[in-house]
């Protein structure tokens, strides 16, 4: 049985341990209120932006466009959105391994020839795959160091510029979209070349009036959008970080208290077990003076 001092300490510990976790909830908690109103305005107008831009592609039936080119795939760009911290659960394993999967299955040949490029944004993507050996693009890891439309804007530009000199055959994003608190749903999406919907042009063009003209409009429209898309999967993971981490600090605090009850269980009986020892040995004491 442990000594009254040694759980002594352990009990001072948990309660030090609890208040920290407790302090980490509650900012994560704040944090989360901020980026889950940045999110929930920033959906409907990067849906409506991806949807007018896929129907006006789809519209135009120009399959030699730069952003919608299919070409052979040699090399492939995938944009890894992790976090800058940690103690938030699983939310940065799932993504590293997601990726590690998608490289490793979906692309084994390029993978094999070290044609998998990642693009790590956030510290920790960084981390786990400069570790690794992994062809890298190390330029844009710290976005989240006053994470702006501006910030995101000039990956999404640097992106389009390699994918349209021909350095990138194929670039997908890979990160976690904010659902609620508790969940965050795993994405996987193809950036580019640009997946189209497939309709007739006349049934589209018949929903749009072109000023000055429908190429004009796109050439300005393609930039525009995705920057969007990227800037709302930046934003989606920003949110859902922060719920991880909200989710795993209550559940550790949870945890705590669980531990500092049965501390205090053991703490009391080793109290009770040494007074019922001393009570023991005082009336043996007694005893055998009586019997001297």
């Amino acid at each position: 049985m442990p000594s009254l001092k040694e759980v002594k300490s352990r009990i001072t510990s948990v309660i030090s341990t609890q208040q920290i976790t407790k302090a980490m909830k509650m900012v994560a908690a704040a944090k989360l209120r901020k980026s889950q109103d940045r999110i929930t305005l920033m959906r409907p107008y990067a849906k409506k932006m991806s949807h007018l831009f896929q129907n006006l592609s789809a519209a135009e039936q120009d399959n030699q466009a730069w952003y919608n080119q299919q070409r052979e795939v040699n090399k492939v760009l995938l944009v890894v959105v992790t976090s800058d911290r940690g103690l938030c659960g699983g939310f940065n394993s799932t993504i590293t391994k997601a990726a590690i999967r998608l490289a490793t299955e979906k692309y084994p040949e390029q993978h094999a020839k070290g044609n998998v490029f990642i693009l790590p944004l956030g510290k920790k993507g960084w981390e786990f795959f400069s570790k690794r050996n992994q062809p890298m693009v190390s330029d844009y890891w710290n976005i989240f160091h006053g994470l702006s439309y501006d910030s995101v804007s000039s990956v999404a530009e640097y992106i389009m510029t390699e994918f349209r000199n021909g350095t990138y055959d194929k670039i997908e994003i890979i990160y976690n979209e904010f659902k609620n608190v508790a969940t965050q749903i795993l994405r996987t999406e193809q950036f580019l070349p640009v997946v189209t919907v497939k309709q007739q042009a006349k049934s589209v063009e018949s929903d749009y009036i072109y000023q000055p003209s429908q190429s004009d409009i796109i050439v300005g429209l393609v930039p525009k959008s995705l920057k969007v898309q990227l800037y709302k999967a930046v934003l989606d993971s920003n949110a859902a970080e922060n719920g991880a981490r909200m989710t795993a600090m209550d559940k550790a605090t949870e945890n705590a208290g669980e531990l500092l009850k049965e501390l205090k269980l053991t703490y009391n009986r080793t109290r009770q077990a040494a007074i019922t020892k001393e009570i023991l040995e005082i009336v043996a004491g007694a005893e055998a003076l009586k019997a001297s």
